[in-house]
């Protein structure tokens, strides 16, 4: 069930691009519209959340859906538009506004998915989050040592 409310979130986000982008600047009927943003929505999900996110993490996944969508909307939207709308600028700021709300989706994956990533990967990519910082009394060293090096005096006297 969780894959269908993720794709949803995913297809509407998407589908709030393309209706938004491809638009306003090319002349496409919704059909097209809602068949390039299903068709990119599939690919991104497939690829980038279930491959990428799940082997490298979020910001490698965002990247991946950013190159991801701009071929899928340039290739899709080459296919189904007709007319010679600036399609690249179209289709590479759709792929940037698809990967700013992919971030945002990649957090939410993780979060529902505890477990998302294997076991062994997990162990290795979290270590680094799970660091603890130990706090102790500072102490002098030169006081307790009974030395006084010259070097932390001119120091200290700076």
């Amino acid at each position: 069930m969780d894959h269908v409310k993720i794709l949803g979130i995913k297809f509407i986000t998407i589908s709030i691009t393309v209706l938004s982008l491809f638009g306003i600047f090319n002349d496409v009927g919704l059909g097209n519209l809602a068949l390039i943003s299903l068709l990119t929505t599939i690919i991104s999900y497939l690829i980038g959340d279930m491959f990428i996110l799940r082997r490298f993490g979020n910001v490698a996944a965002s990247i991946a859906d950013f190159g991801l969508a701009f071929v899928s909307y340039w290739l899709l939207g080459s296919l189904f538009i007709v007319g010679g709308g600036p399609l690249l600028l179209t289709a590479l700021a759709a792929a940037f506004f698809t990967a700013c709300a992919e971030a945002i989706i990649h957090i939410y994956i993780l979060d529902v998915f505890t477990n998302f990533r294997g076991k062994e990967d997990s162990e290795d990519y979290g270590a680094m989050g799970k660091l603890q910082t130990e706090f102790a009394e500072e102490m002098d060293v030169d006081k307790h040592s009974g030395k006084d090096d010259p070097l932390r005096k001119q120091k200290r006297d700076r």
